[in-house]
């Protein structure tokens, strides 16, 4: 049998973050957005090097900082199913708010927030479908605001 190029359940596209702690940032997915911790790989040490989640039908990889491959900033678009009750979550163990639960010219219920290792997440929900032309003209609408 043929090796199958993208493995079963994983989508074509994950976001792959390098941290500093691989293990707290698992933690923190788990008890923000209710994620599936799927793999923990650890060094002899005992440290996390290498970590996957699930959160609904996607994976979110990361890998442990090194010399090699310093942190980097990141941010990440998650659809969730209550925006408000994900945002509050997180602001109670620790991350930092970026913009509080707001309904977004473009159809989506937005917050936002950065975790204690400095990603950046924005918790997202659609509520309203909107024609590509009403959507232009509130953009248009929104730039001139400010």
């Amino acid at each position: 049998m043929a090796v199958k190029r993208i493995p079963d359940g994983y989508q074509r596209v994950i976001p792959y973050l390098i941290i500093n702690n691989v293990d707290t940032m698992m933690t923190f997915l788990k008890d923000v957005f209710d994620a599936e911790i799927i793999e923990r790989m650890a060094l002899p040490d005992g440290t996390v090097n290498h970590g996957e989640v699930r959160i609904g039908d996607s994976f979110i990889m990361m890998g442990k900082s090194s010399e090699n491959y310093p942190p980097q900033a990141s941010t990440v678009y998650v659809y969730v199913d209550d925006v408000d009750s994900v945002y509050k979550k997180a602001i109670s163990i620790g991350a930092n708010s970026i913009m509080e639960p707001t309904d977004m010219f473009y159809g989506d219920r937005n917050a936002g927030f950065a975790d204690p290792q400095g990603i950046n997440w924005w918790a997202a929900i659609h509520v309203e479908d909107i024609a590509r032309d009403e959507m232009e003209r509130r953009n248009t609408k929104r730039a001139k605001q400010k």
